[in-house]
């Protein structure tokens, strides 16, 4: 094939589809930079100096430029280097297009920006209230200008907020994570049986086993919750509610005042266990350990804010 019809050739490819092959026909950004540094300076060598590279890789990417685009673009000389021609015209097209590759890096910039505003923030109830004060302080150091917003609820309510978009990052405690959820552990946690000092269960000299936990009314968190996730699967569902309700605090009351044993997080129960105003009950043969997990939507690890949240609770 001659030369003229290889030039037919590409002229019919490019007409049947006219961005095919765009990124090889047409140099890049750091090409037509360079080339600019050449025409405003007047030097291969100082534009090489200016845009960071060797003056050999300066003018081993003019002449890829120059065999991309099928034309001379510069003159080199002793005395310096000079715009061909064509090079001067390639040139006006290249700062055209440089300063719309600036005008879209500002815009994306402006856009991280507006994302690193704002930080959405779903926890279940025993991560919102011990772990992630501290991890939001440390969160604030890094990031003073970021305002955090904190949705509370149980482990159920984290992961429906986090799929419905309203929080960008989520904890959970529970046993399982939702499905269309990617998640990793970030903490380990134990639930513990708890009750007030007078209690009977406070004077036995044996462990409880799993039987008798089951077969005894407790004082719980509400279904769904994370804590109650872990009860139920250690105790094949037959975990039996005495009281149910929706928050740490007011189960670790109700225990207190001696209205019944009561299964929490043990980070929830530092002050609690140290003052003796609840006591731990031994247990024999049933596992309350847990995990505790970050929660986002499957397949969109987090940025910004989050991401950097998500290091803090790791470190």
């Amino acid at each position: 094939m001659s030369r003229h019809e290889q030039a037919d050739d590409q002229q019919v490819r490019r007409a049947a589809d006219p961005v095919a092959g765009l990124a090889h026909r047409v140099p890049d950004l750091g090409a037509l930079e360079l080339l600019l540094a050449v025409a405003r300076l007047g030097s291969l060598g100082r534009a090489a100096r200016e845009v960071g590279i060797t003056q050999p890789a300066a003018s081993s990417r003019v002449r890829s430029m120059e065999r991309q685009l099928g034309v001379a673009l510069v003159d080199r000389s002793p005395r310096g280097s000079r715009l061909t021609d064509a090079g001067a015209l390639v040139t006006d097209w290249a700062r055209r297009i440089v300063e719309a590759a600036e005008a879209f890096d500002a815009g994306a910039q402006a856009l991280r920006d507006r994302r690193d505003s704002r930080l959405r923030v779903a926890a279940s109830m025993t991560i919102a209230e011990y772990l992630l004060p501290g991890w939001l302080l440390a969160l604030r150091a890094q990031r003073p200008d970021t305002a955090v917003s904190l949705l509370a609820g149980n482990s159920t309510v984290v992961a429906e907020r986090v799929l419905s978009g309203e929080a960008d990052l989520g904890f959970v405690e529970g046993v399982s994570v939702a499905g269309g959820l990617d998640s990793v552990v970030i903490a380990h946690d134990r639930l513990i049986v708890v009750t007030a000092p007078g209690h009977a269960w406070a004077r036995r000299r044996r462990p409880l086993d799993a039987g008798e936990l089951a077969g005894t009314p407790l004082i719980l968190r509400e279904k769904g919750s994370g804590t109650r996730q872990v009860l139920d699967a250690a105790l094949g569902g037959l975990a039996r509610p005495l009281i149910e309700l929706s928050s740490t605090t007011a189960v670790k009351a109700s225990a207190a005042s001696g209205a019944g044993p009561a299964v929490l997080s043990e980070l929830a129960l530092g002050e609690e266990l140290s003052a003796r105003r609840l006591v731990e009950i031994p247990l024999d043969g049933v596992r309350l350990s847990r995990d505790l997990k970050a929660v986002w939507p499957q397949g969109h690890r987090p940025t910004g804010p989050a991401r950097d949240l998500l290091t803090l609770t790791r470190t």
